[in-house]
């Protein structure tokens, strides 16, 4: 399966260790995921999605990306095709507007149930696929039942009512598929419907299955003496909930980060407030 990487601080930040340097980096996982990759990066307001149907470990484009992004808001994936041709319009992330989107993951028998799929996707929503993916069209269906009741072009917005439009999307999708396995390992042809969701402010992952670890605080930070955001929860679980960074991996990565697996049919979301809210 896929491998998702997600990143959201309160300050900018570079990403390099995460993408390539740690024992586990993403460029590293890419060797046993190698048929494309995508990073989703936030300049202010505006994501800057650069992809490759190539493997990450191989591509200088991917190395010199790595190597430059600084940004409050990161999502990187790298694809191990299950679903959908080897081409650039399957390669995650997956964009609209201020969106983007990466799944791990798979429908199982995706094409007996794709026009009912589809029939959740708004008409006006439904153009905007342009690729052949279970991934894009879950994508699409979260967007549609976030549109009922949230502006897409709107920054901020309740976390709570962002997080219940999700949950709906998925339990409309499982209404249709069955449920995902909650086994991580029971096969590429099973259900699995972990994913990252981002408006660049909001940071949201779902875990559906497929295994998906959370940080949001280091055992030591090294740069605690000059850092004007520094805050004893940096180096402790948080305090009401106040964070500085939240960081999603599929695997836990090498570091000072300290590292929670998150639970089945768990949602995780932060934004700019930087609070971590935690749904059951």
């Amino acid at each position: 399966m896929c491998r998702l990487f997600g990143f959201r601080s309160i300050i900018l930040s570079q990403v390099h260790q995460s993408l390539m340097e740690a024992d586990n980096a993403l460029g590293t996982q890419s060797i046993k995921n190698p048929d494309g990759w995508g990073v989703a990066y936030y300049i202010g307001q505006t994501p800057h999605v650069i992809k490759s149907d190539t493997s990450a470990i191989t591509c200088d484009i991917f190395k010199k990306v790595s190597g430059v992004v600084s940004s409050h808001s990161v999502v990187a994936h790298i694809r191990k095709s299950t679903i959908g041709a080897h081409s650039i319009l399957n390669t995650h992330p997956f964009q609209f507007g201020k969106w983007v989107f990466a799944h791990n993951g798979n429908i199982k028998n995706f094409s007996k149930h794709r026009s009912a799929l589809m029939a959740l996707v708004s008409p006006k929503l439904q153009k905007y696929i342009l690729g052949d993916t279970d991934s894009e069209l879950l994508f699409f269906i979260i967007l549609t039942h976030i549109s009922q009741k949230i502006d897409l072009e709107a920054i901020h917005f309740d976390l709570e009512n962002l997080a219940k439009l999700t949950r709906y999307a998925i339990d409309q999708v499982i209404n249709i598929i069955g449920p995902y396995s909650e086994i991580d390992d029971a096969g590429e042809t099973e259900t699995y419907l972990t994913f990252i969701l981002s408006n660049g402010d909001t940071m949201l992952a779902f875990r559906g299955g497929k295994e998906l670890h959370y940080s949001t605080y280091k055992n030591k930070c090294r740069d605690a003496d000059t850092c004007s955001s520094y805050a004893p929860f940096c180096e402790a679980p948080p305090v009401n909930g106040s964070i500085n960074h939240l960081i999603f991996s599929s695997e836990p990565l090498s570091g000072e980060n300290i590292w929670h697996k998150m639970e089945n049919h768990e949602l995780i979301a932060t934004n700019s407030l930087m609070k971590i809210k935690i749904f059951k």
